[in-house]
C-alpha cells in the first residue's frame, strides 16, 4: 500500500497506470501522471508547493521533490530523476535528466533533453538550454550534448517505462530465501533492453 496523506484538505494523485514503490512517501499537493516511476523511499512533500510528474517520468530511489508555497516543482513528459536527487522548486523540461545526488534549485529550469551530471549543483534560478551537458558545484554549461547521449538518455527512460510496467505485473513482498537456489535465475529484459552502441 502506498504512503498518501492528506494535508490542509489536499490529497495525492497518482494515475492508476503509474508505480509509486510502498516505501515511498506522498504528501498534500502531489500529481503522478500515467506511466511514471516512483522508487523506494523517494520522499514527495507537497505540504507547500505543488509537485507535478508528467507522463513517463521517473523518480528514484531516495529522492526529494519539495517547493515553496504558490511555486510547483515539476517533472516534464520522460524525465528522468537518479537515485538520491533532490529538486525544490524547480521544473526539468521533457526528457531532461537530473544525476545521482544531484541539486536542482528554486526557479532553476533543466531544458529539453538537457543532462545534470551526476553530484552537480544547479543554483537558484539558473535557465539551462536544450540539449545541455551542465555539472560542477555550481554546476556550469560545459558544451552541447551529442545525438547518440540523448539517444542514450532516451534508453534509460524507456527501462524505466519498462520498469514501471514489470513492478506493477510482478513485484510483491516476499520472505527472502535461506539459501542460494541451484538453479537460480536471472532477471531477463529481452532483447530490447541492452544498452545501444555508442
Amino acid at each position: 500500500m502506498v504512503k498518501v496523506y492528506e494535508i490542509n484538505g489536499v490529497t495525492p494523485v497518482v494515475h492508476p497506470s503509474a508505480y509509486v514503490h510502498p516505501s515511498a512517501v506522498l504528501i498534500g499537493d502531489v500529481i503522478v501522471g500515467p506511466r511514471c516511476y516512483i522508487g523506494p523511499l523517494a520522499s514527495l512533500r507537497g505540504d507547500f508547493g505543488r509537485l507535478i510528474l508528467e507522463e513517463g517520468a521517473n523518480l528514484q530511489d531516495t529522492c526529494v521533490m519539495h517547493g515553496f508555497p504558490e511555486d510547483d516543482t515539476v517533472v516534464e513528459v520522460d524525465g528522468h530523476i537518479g537515485h538520491g536527487a533532490v529538486l525544490h522548486g524547480c521544473r526539468v523540461k521533457r526528457n531532461g535528466m537530473v544525476g545521482m545526488n544531484a541539486v536542482v534549485m528554486d526557479k532553476a529550469v533543466v531544458g529539453e533533453d538537457s543532462i545534470v551530471a551526476a553530484m552537480s549543483f544547479v543554483k537558484a534560478g539558473m535557465i539551462i538550454p536544450p540539449r545541455s551537458m551542465v555539472m560542477g558545484m555550481p554546476a556550469k554549461v560545459v558544451r552541447e550534448l551529442l545525438d547518440k547521449e540523448i539517444a542514450w538518455k532516451k534508453f534509460g527512460t524507456k527501462q524505466y517505462h519498462d520498469l514501471n510496467v514489470r513492478s506493477m505485473q510482478t513485484m510483491r513482498e516476499v520472505d527472502s530465501r535461506d539459501e542460494i537456489e541451484t538453479d537460480r535465475k536471472r532477471i531477463d529484459f529481452g532483447p530490447d533492453m541492452h544498452s545501444p552502441k555508442q
